[in-house]
């Protein structure tokens, strides 16, 4: 039973520093989203699948698989806008290279939104039934979801080893 609590007891703080560490990052991810304001919308536009190619990426697999294979390699299907406008969305399709190839030699078109970020030389694509607006409360939803999260765990842990100390020293 002693080891059981002490496993516990473990994973009860491992889970904390998670809660801590995603309650930081998602209140300073809340804080860098830009505003729909900031996105010009540049229309929907058709994206065809142009080429695939491989990218060498940290392997997130623990123990041995870890140790003996530290990168792992991913497969990119580019796609270029059809109208000549230069817009590209790159879709990432996974470990396995007949996937990614299937979806090029297929060669479906997909429409995505290409929003403009004003002010600076670059852009974002996102769902074409999307708008910048749709795209701004996903994001900050997302982050809402994990600062809630995130802060509900803290405050039960809190109150939860409040309590076990109050019952010891009551107790003693």
């Amino acid at each position: 039973m002693a080891k059981l609590k002490s496993i516990a007891f473990a994973v009860g703080i491992m889970l904390l520093i998670g809660a801590a560490l995603c309650l930081y990052f998602s209140l300073q991810n809340l804080s860098s989203i830009r505003p729909a304001s900031a996105y010009e919308d540049m229309g929907v536009h058709t994206f065809m699948p142009e080429e695939v190619y491989p990218v060498q990426r940290e392997n997130h697999a623990t123990g041995r698989q870890k140790r003996n294979h530290s990168t792992t390699t991913v497969y990119i299907v580019r796609y270029r806008a059809e109208d000549g406008s230069g817009y590209q969305y790159k879709y990432e399709s996974g470990s396995v290279e007949s996937t990614a190839q299937n979806i090029l030699k297929t060669g479906d078109p997909i429409e995505r939104r290409v929003l403009s970020i004003s002010g600076e030389d670059g852009y974002i694509t996102i769902d074409a039934d999307e708008t910048a607006q749709t795209y701004e409360a996903r994001q900050k939803r997302t982050y809402w979801t994990i600062t809630g999260v995130s802060a509900a765990y803290l405050l039960v842990w809190i109150a939860v080893n409040g309590l076990l100390l109050y019952k010891r020293r009551k107790g003693m």
